[in-house]
């Protein structure tokens, strides 16, 4: 089922590593977190406002615009949105968040550019800029000077520096664009060069940069357009200074129409971060991986052995306290969190996640930074605690609040952390070291199989000695505990196909939990069915389904958390790093090799 047009996610990203912005199709920033991406939202009117229409916005308006086109400069994350009014007058207006090399180092400000022409007829447009603070509840005050206005909070102050009229752009006055306009808004300091042609160079240097990485990916065949913009938008999710990776660029979009499943996904989640690490490194995009293993390192540093949470702040923040705000939500659909109570919780997952977030670095022989025995060493104190947890009850990878059970898919992490650890043993000629990590590895292989398998329903269940399916399953294969022709896997592919499959999409799971049902089906799970089938045999199949989730991706090609199977609409945080990972690993799976058509 194709998207309609009842998609109110149409979105379009730009960031720099160090935070992101989201821009409607008329060219709006309607969310926007600084100086980073868990922040307070300074534009933050994708959830609501606490005041009159326009707050917590900044918008370029065309007077009486018809319509828009919106689109990336190709291969880039460089925005142009184009806006037409019913009198054959038009502008173009182009958003980006700088990202160069300058001095030997990347330059990636706080700060946020855009530029505005005409491209028809004699247009007249208004500046409306509006942030607020404290999640919608200050109005900064406002000072002027003769190029620039500043917007004044407590503990942020915000600069907008323009070549356009001061007077206009603070009272708000629609006025006749005769020439191009540039805007800068970032941090209180005045700007090196006169604002246009500050902007111009900016982008023109930011363009040649985002043209550059994507030069350099390995890239399939087939879906080259829709993996590069996964790419660059898992790319725009990484912060940078710490290695960290957030999940999402939002919060609180829930994943269903009125339900209270609205969560903030603006941390980094170890488990979601290690599928990006491995989608960019199989696009031959190491740097990611060489950040994030920074990152890992010091998660390992602070647990030393002990508990690991399933989520951390990108700047290693433990306590990542749930709080309501009074914002009225998405489409009205409150509540407003800020924060995520997920940080306390047992998901014995992890474990596994931080080390095959980090097994690669110890094969791949491009990395600047060779990992040594001291870092398989600290490896292995996260891999005695998954060998202690494997059979423990947790809160599982869906983050169950209120019930415990020995989830399937966390021993199986458990069971990779001991196998990768075997691996990179060897790897360094540990022997014994190989031989201790393959006697677990083997332990708690036997363990799930004799107690994850469920005979009466001819597959894998949730969990030990359970009778409920989840999609979790389907990564059985990709981790390499069993081959994908193993008749328990196929037959559990099967089984979750009949029971979790709703058209072309798949939900997470069908029993009922904290919230009740599930109402949508949830992206990622859609993914790894599509792989599951695609190593089973079920090519085509897999084809079409991949087809499927391509249509349900936005204007620009981004896709959230969740899809409604009837609609394609799209709900959940946004844009979801797990689906753009699923884009570029079904277009590795499906595509045609190169040597087939070159």
């Amino acid at each position: 089922m194709t998207r309609t047009d009842t998609q109110t996610l149409d979105l379009a990203m730009i960031g720099n590593c160090t935070y992101t912005a989201l821009i409607d199709r008329m060219a709006r920033v309607v969310w926007c977190c600084l100086p980073r991406f868990d922040a307070d939202p300074v534009f933050h009117s994708l959830l609501g406002t606490r005041g009159a229409a326009g707050d917590g916005c900044f918008a370029i308006e065309l007077v009486g615009a018809v319509r828009s086109e919106q689109a990336y400069l190709e291969n880039t994350a460089v925005v142009q949105t184009r806006l037409f009014d019913g009198d054959g007058n038009a502008i173009e207006i182009t958003d980006f968040a700088p990202r160069f090399s300058r001095r030997g180092r990347m330059f990636r400000p706080t700060g946020m550019v855009r530029r505005v022409r005409p491209i028809a007829g004699h247009p007249r447009i208004r500046i409306v800029c509006r942030p607020r603070m404290d999640y919608g509840a200050t109005k900064p005050d406002v000072t002027y000077g003769s190029n620039h206005i500043r917007y004044v909070g407590d503990g942020q102050t915000l600069r907008l520096t323009t070549n356009a009229s001061i007077t206009y752009v603070r009272m708000e006055t629609p006025f006749l664009l005769d020439g191009p306009l540039s805007f800068y808004l970032g941090p209180d300091e005045s700007l090196t060069d006169h604002p246009e042609r500050l902007c111009r160079d900016f982008e023109e240097e930011t363009v040649l940069y985002w043209r550059l990485w994507t030069r350099r990916l390995g890239l399939p065949l087939d879906y080259q357009e829709a993996v590069i913009r996964a790419a660059i938008t898992l790319k725009l999710c990484t912060y940078e200074e710490t290695g960290a990776i957030i999940a999402a660029a939002t919060t609180s979009i829930p994943e269903a129409a009125g339900t209270e499943r609205n969560w903030d996904y603006r941390y980094c989640w170890l488990r979601d971060a290690f599928f990006v690490v491995r989608a960019l490194n199989s696009l031959s995009e190491m740097e990611t991986m060489e950040n994030y293993l920074r990152y890992l390192n010091n998660i390992a540093s602070i647990s030393s052995g002990d508990h690991v949470q399933p989520l951390y702040g990108i700047a290693l923040e433990e306590k990542i306290e749930e709080r309501f705000v009074d914002l009225p939500g998405y489409r009205g659909m409150g509540p407003v969190r800020v924060g995520n109570q997920a940080y306390e919780h047992f998901q014995h997952d992890v474990y596994g996640n931080i080390v095959l977030g980090a097994s690669q670095a110890f094969f791949d022989k491009r990395l600047l930074h060779q990992p040594g025995i001291d870092d398989f060493e600290r490896l292995e104190k996260v891999g005695e605690r998954a060998y202690l947890m494997h059979d423990q009850p947790d809160a599982g990878m869906w983050e169950l609040r209120t019930r415990a059970r020995v989830h399937t898919s966390s021993s199986l992490m458990c069971w990779a952390a001991c196998d990768r650890l075997a691996k990179i043993a060897r790897q360094f000629g540990l022997d014994g070291r190989e031989a201790f990590w393959r006697e677990r590895a083997d332990r708690i292989h036997a363990t799930i199989c004799e107690k994850a398998w469920n005979a009466e329903l001819g597959a894998f269940a949730e969990s030990f000695g359970g009778g409920d399916l989840d999609a979790s399953l389907l990564l059985m294969a990709e981790v390499g505990f069993l081959p994908a022709n193993d008749p328990r896997f196929v037959s559990t592919v099967d089984r979750i196909g009949a029971a979790l499959r709703k058209g072309n999409h798949l939900f997470r799971y069908h029993a009922a939990d904290d919230f009740g049902e599930p109402e949508n089906a949830f992206n990622i799970c859609t993914f790894w069915y599509i792989d599951a089938l695609a190593r089973i045999g079920r090519k085509e199949e897999a084809r079409e389904i991949y087809e499927t989730m391509l249509a349900c991706r936005n204007h620009v090609g981004l896709l959230s958390e969740d899809t409604t199977p009837a609609t394609g609409e799209l709900w959940g945080n946004f844009p979801q790093t797990y689906s753009m990972v699923g884009i570029i690993n079904g277009a590795v799976r499906l595509s045609a090799d190169w040597g087939s058509k070159v």
